[in-house]
């Protein structure tokens, strides 16, 4: 459950946590039209605070926008200056960020013709997504029913709240049967990403990952892959099926919310040793020093505040 904090920013101020409040009628509520972002600010080692690669979170919600054609009201500067200022405002010290841009109420069908673009940043402090015995033994995965987003049925590329109707059903799906999360396959039939993750697989000490024709473009993903190759880990993006997760050294998750999560087990049958393996452990132990401002070279993924 979300933990109640004092404000909330949206459409260029701060506001009570009880006076965040939309009309029933916005559209985005009916139709599904909208871009978020989820971003996470750390508590470093030197007891400062700092948000993880802010500038391309903030650069991707933007882009999500332009694809689904919602002009946002604030530029980019001022919606980082709002995240910065929203976490200040509610003392918190780690928090996970939602921005969201949605469709306000006026026209109502499918067109939403004139309506005014709107802009909420909410915080709250979250642990782990997939629980912190997760992040250190693995988790359990089933293959959903479910099929990713074809490139030209829904904008794939776009952080889309609509988009992810599909990764609710998959994930109730394999919860309800006794699994922590769900891979979804592509309309061909390859493995495509989680319901909010990207997936990786080791192969004789190389990563491989499906390429971003067909996934949302991770910023978690993409920190993984720089680290690995400044580590002299060869990276393969292309995309691999179902038989060769089953058979793969190691797997794991990427995500703002689950971080770098193991995965030891799939469709009931175990990776590797059925435990995270050294290389997943080794990039998870990395990126989280990384967090915590422990690696001077990647201070440029920080924002400080």
């Amino acid at each position: 459950m979300v933990e109640k904090v004092k404000k909330i920013w949206i459409d260029g101020k701060l506001v009570d946590w009880e006076d965040a409040n939309v009309h029933i009628l916005s559209h985005t509520l009916h139709y599904g039209l909208g871009a978020f972002e989820g971003i996470r600010c750390y508590l470093c080692a030197d007891g400062n605070s700092a948000i993880f690669r802010l500038k391309e979170h903030v650069d991707r919600l933007f882009n999500s926008a332009h694809i689904g054609q919602m002009a946002i009201p604030f530029n980019k500067e001022e919606i980082t200056d709002a995240i910065i200022e929203t976490i200040k405002a509610n003392g918190l010290k780690e928090s996970y960020i939602r921005p969201i841009v949605f469709i306000g109420d006026g026209a109502m069908g499918i067109h939403p013709q004139d309506n005014r673009i709107r802009v909420a940043i909410a915080v709250w402090e979250w642990g782990a997504y997939l629980g912190d015995e997760g992040l250190k033994k693995g988790i359990r995965v089933k293959t959903s029913s479910f099929t990713r987003h074809h490139v030209n049925i829904m904008m794939t590329k776009a952080k889309i709240c609509g988009n992810y109707v599909n990764s609710v059903l998959a994930k109730r799906e394999v919860v309800q049967d006794g699994y922590d999360e769900a891979v979804i396959l592509d309309t061909e039939g390859y493995v495509c990403e989680a319901t909010g993750e990207n997936i990786f697989i080791v192969e004789s000490g190389d990563l491989k990952t499906p390429p971003l024709t067909s996934v949302l473009p991770g910023i978690t993903r993409d920190s993984v892959i720089s680290i690995a190759l400044n580590r002299g880990i060869k990276v393969i993006e292309e995309r691999f099926t179902r038989d060769e997760l089953y058979t793969a050294e190691e797997a794991f998750f990427t995500g703002t919310a689950a971080e770098i999560t193991p995965i030891r087990e799939v469709d009931n049958r175990s990776i590797g040793s059925g435990k995270p393996g050294k290389i997943t452990m080794d990039l998870q132990g990395t990126f989280f020093d990384i967090i915590r401002g422990k690696e001077q070279k990647y201070n440029r993924w920080l924002t400080y505040i």
